[in-house]
């Protein structure tokens, strides 16, 4: 359903360092660095059929945080759920909402964690049982 998503930074370097701890953690590998016509940096991480970007904004403005999103990482365990969480908060991003554990939602029994990285995004781990 989706091609990529895309994060704005204010600090790309910062970025990079978190994401790639963070997303290692899901067998991601160093994103492809890229530079566009205008001078602003992105990173590309390509991981099984998904891609997951980080851009410095292309309109010189500050990045900003979309009140209301969330980005789900798919995980392949409970286990993996809590690594990329505490991976995250040692990293610098800093945990919210409950806990990582499971959750009764209307989709069935789902094992998440939340946390926002260094420029506020929303990132959810998620794994489906079954």
């Amino acid at each position: 359903m989706f091609s990529h998503i895309m994060v704005g930074t204010n600090d790309i370097d910062k970025a990079r360092d978190f994401y790639n701890a963070v997303l290692g953690v899901v067998g991601a590998p160093e994103p492809v660095v890229n530079e566009n016509a205008t001078g602003q940096t992105r990173l590309f991480y390509i991981h099984n059929d998904s891609i997951f970007c980080v851009s410095e904004p292309i309109d010189d403005e500050p990045a900003v945080v979309a009140n209301g999103s969330t980005i789900g990482i798919a995980c392949g365990s409970p286990e993996q759920v809590r690594q990329l969480h505490d991976t995250a908060v040692a990293s610098g991003g800093t945990s919210i909402e409950q806990p990582p554990g499971p959750r009764d939602t209307t989709m069935g029994a789902l094992y998440l964690c939340y946390f926002r990285d260094l420029d506020g995004h929303k990132i959810c781990g998620l794994h489906r049982p079954g």
